[in-house]
């Protein structure tokens, strides 16, 4: 199947469900397609679990969801061993064992609960007991969260929150986009969501990314994004070099779902903000935010 086909029939079924909200849409299929995981952030009911479901939906692959909660403890994501009737040691697998994993409020996780759950995203694999388990392929972890401040939420430290390929904002809806959620809402029951592409799409899309060409000037342009992000004046730690990968990974992914052979430059600047934004650790921005920062090392890049 052509990667843009696909992309252009996920995109039609999602939108049975989600009124708007094009741009993250495609950045959570390029998310899928270049191997990654994403964090979705934003405030309680924005959609944010309704887009992940509704994505799995499209895909003929096992999906499993968790609810973030402050007991949840590493084995209820990642499995448990136990002692059968033949006293012979057996490994209960986790959620985690799927191809689309949702995490429903990642941050109302203990600490302990999230280090062992992302140690795990960037290892594509479980370790009980000195063995080993790699996780299914392909394997894409979307985990929502809410701002901090919002009661019973932990801070995601940014070296955990780095094995996210990208953090995608989902802000409230306009008037229109309101509207039409309504009358999604008001036709639920009639909705029937196809699953559209199936594993081996996604696996071949992944292989396919690897094909695709990164100009010279593009890795440049990437390169002087992420070093700038260092010297940026609010900013107190830069992005890491995980970033110039990201930024490589993603760009692939939208180039290929776009019908292009090669990246370019607006690709790099289209993935800014989702690719940095978690990744760099500001002082005081003077209501610039770090949106704002970000834009301005853009501008700075020639």
């Amino acid at each position: 199947m052509d990667a843009r086909d696909a992309y252009q029939k996920v995109k039609a079924e999602m939108k049975k469900h989600i009124a708007g909200k094009d741009e993250t849409i495609e950045l959570l299929f390029i998310t899928l397609v270049a191997n990654g995981h994403a964090l979705l952030e934003g405030v309680p009911g924005v959609a944010k679990t309704t887009m992940s479901k509704a994505l799995a939906d499209c895909i003929q692959a096992d999906f499993k969801r968790i609810q973030g909660s402050p007991d949840l403890v590493p084995s209820d994501i990642l499995g448990e061993s136990y002692l059968d009737k033949d006293n012979e040691t057996q490994f209960k697998k986790g959620p985690i064992f799927t191809n689309i994993l949702l995490v429903d409020e990642l941050n109302r996780s203990p600490p302990k609960t999230m280090a062992a759950f992302l140690e795990t995203l960037e290892e594509r694999m479980v370790t009980i007991g000195g063995v080993n388990i790699p996780l299914p392929r392909p394997f894409t972890a979307l985990a929502t969260q809410n701002p901090l401040r919002i009661e019973g939420t932990e801070q995601l430290p940014k070296v955990l929150a780095d094995r996210f390929i990208m953090k995608i904002d989902v802000d409230y809806p306009s008037m229109e986009e309101e509207v039409s959620m309504l009358r999604i809402k008001e036709a639920e029951e009639k909705i029937i969501t196809s699953k559209v592409i199936s594993i081996e799409d996604i696996l071949d899309f992944q292989e396919k990314v690897k094909a695709v060409k990164m100009p010279d000037d593009v890795a440049r342009f990437i390169a002087s994004i992420v070093s700038e992000s260092r010297k940026e004046i609010h900013v107190v730690m830069g992005a890491s070099p995980r970033a110039d990968i990201a930024f490589m990974q993603c760009s692939k992914a939208r180039a290929l779902i776009s019908g292009r052979t090669e990246t370019t430059k607006d690709d790099i600047r289209f993935l800014a903000k989702p690719i940095l934004s978690h990744r760099m650790t500001v002082r005081s921005t003077g209501g610039i935010g770090i949106h704002g920062i970000i834009d301005g090392i853009i501008a700075s890049v020639t």
